[in-house]
């Protein structure tokens, strides 16, 4: 396959993989705050269970925000654009994995092959930062080597 043309379904893959994270909380802030209704007026003052549960929406709201975020980063971001050196948006193949610099997912599936997609902030990102085709670094005793880059 292309790899111009896997970066762009890999880019919209995680797209919908932040799609669903960001429904998924969307439901349980839902339920939170149900829970936090049903239970009513705290029953006494040390009754801090609704409380708690109002904390808890708010904590996966603050979550939800950042995904939201994310998905703002990868909407801008151009699947188009061919990088020879790695940085943001790029597509990188090492000897030993294969990793797309855009935002932290982690690691995600597709089309049955393990990619990282990680943000250029992590450690390893910054280990490879500005590095070529045939350039070679190390991370953690590890040697990697890339094989291409889009």
């Amino acid at each position: 396959m292309d790899l111009s043309r896997l970066k762009q379904e890999l880019l919209d893959a995680c797209l919908a993989e932040i799609d669903d994270r960001a429904t998924s909380l969307k439901k349980v802030m839902e339920d939170a705050q149900q829970s936090a209704n049903d239970y009513g007026q705290p029953k006494d003052r040390y009754d801090s269970y609704r409380t708690q549960l109002l904390r808890k929406r708010d904590l996966f709201g603050q979550q939800l925000g950042k995904i939201l975020e994310q998905r703002s980063i990868l909407e801008r971001m151009d699947a188009e654009k061919v990088h020879s050196m790695v940085g943001f948006g790029s597509l990188v193949i090492t000897n030993k994995q294969k990793i797309f610099v855009s935002v932290g997912i982690g690691k995600f599936t597709f089309k049955g092959e393990d990619y990282f997609v990680i943000s250029p902030t992590v450690p390893f990102c910054q280990a490879m930062e500005a590095k070529k085709v045939g350039d070679s670094f190390d991370f953690r005793g590890q040697k990697f080597s890339i094989k291409d880059i889009r």
